[in-house]
């Protein structure tokens, strides 16, 4: 049966094609801005923070996310070094890109006079958020996707739409919608963040932790389905742990992707998820007891580097500025008469 798959170019302007993937990615990141914005207003951030922060975030992500994929697939650019800046074909590592927006990150609040902690609670929806919508970019370029299943599994048992079901068919052979899996695991966090931040016992920076805790037991979870899952070959007993905490699922029937013994035997989003889990609960325990004076997420939120507030100086009659001291003087006179003026009437 044939199946009429998406093109990845949207349209083509003279000799430059506009791929799905980039209009995508930069539907996610105008999304995530405007949540970003919407919540800052609150706090009474300006909005050119977070217009700035996409600006050098977005280009820091995208390197991030390249350098990280490429650093481990290293095998296959060294003898097609251009192929490396090729990011419309896939190869974008989500957990790459984190690193190097959360660089940026660090070091353009440091500057603007904002702690990290407070902007990076801001942004954890809109992270989230992008993520999302950015995984529709893998869905129309039919790739991260899962192992093979059956089109019956697909239309009779989730009940999809024809176009995601025919875009899962990937040669002849139907394969689990994995960016869907993972963009519907989004949503449900992007809802529990937007109800975890009203509550009054949150602190500053256990937003941004909770994002990193929902988002990577979903990976975990998620990651193990796929085929082409960044790996190394790790000893047998992490192998084993890794598969005795994803085997919960085969209770619902799924089975791992297939994963070539070239690449390894662990995959290695599933361990840096295990490592952002627990790094992120210990974060939010320690920080309770150690830092005694820590903000609550709804404190207001202060710059540092905020420019004063000019006050103008006192004139005279002719115009001119009077020094400060004849200003008091000239301030105490005035008291003084009003004051007779009080005591008259």
């Amino acid at each position: 049966m044939s199946t009429l798959l998406l093109d990845p170019i949207a349209f083509s302007i003279g000799s430059i094609n506009v791929h799905w993937y980039g209009l995508i990615l930069g539907s996610a990141a105008l999304f995530g801005l405007l949540l970003a914005v919407w919540e800052g207003k609150r706090f009474q951030v300006p909005q050119e923070l977070f217009m700035d922060l996409l600006l050098l975030g977005v280009p820091s992500a995208i390197i991030g996310a390249r350098i990280y994929y490429v650093a481990f697939m290293w095998d296959e650019y060294k003898n097609n070094f251009w192929d490396v800046f090729k990011i419309w074909n896939g190869g974008i590592a989500i957990y790459g890109a984190l690193i190097g927006a959360i660089i940026c990150a660090v070091i353009f609040f440091k500057r603007r006079g904002y702690n990290f902690w407070r902007i990076a609670d801001i942004c954890a929806p809109s992270l989230i958020a992008g993520q999302m919508i950015g995984r529709w970019g893998n869905f129309v370029n039919q790739e991260a996707y899962g192992g093979p299943i059956s089109e019956s599994f697909l239309r009779d048992s989730l009940h999809l739409p024809s176009f995601i079901v025919n875009q899962m068919n990937v040669q002849g052979t139907f394969h689990h919608p994995t960016f869907l899996y993972e963009s519907l695991w989004n949503l449900a966090g992007l809802a529990l963040l937007f109800l975890l931040r009203r509550q009054k016992f949150l602190r500053a920076g256990e937003l941004f932790a909770s994002y990193f805790i929902w988002y990577s037991i979903g990976r975990f979870y998620i990651e193990a389905l796929r085929t082409d899952s960044l790996a190394f070959q790790g000893a047998s007993w992490l192998a084993s742990f890794v598969d005795g905490l994803w085997s919960p699922m085969t209770w619902f029937g799924f089975e791992q992707g297939y994963l070539a013994p070239s690449y390894g035997n662990v995959r290695i989003s599933q361990l840096v998820a295990i490592g952002l889990i627990v790094a992120a609960i210990a974060f939010i325990i320690i920080r309770r007891r150690k830092v005694t004076d820590l903000p609550y997420y709804s404190d207001p939120i202060v710059c540092t580097k905020a420019a004063p507030v000019s006050v103008l100086p006192a004139t005279s009659e002719a115009g001119e500025a009077r020094p400060a001291q004849e200003t008091d003087e000239h301030a105490e006179i005035i008291v003084d008469n009003l004051e007779e003026e009080d005591k008259k009437e």
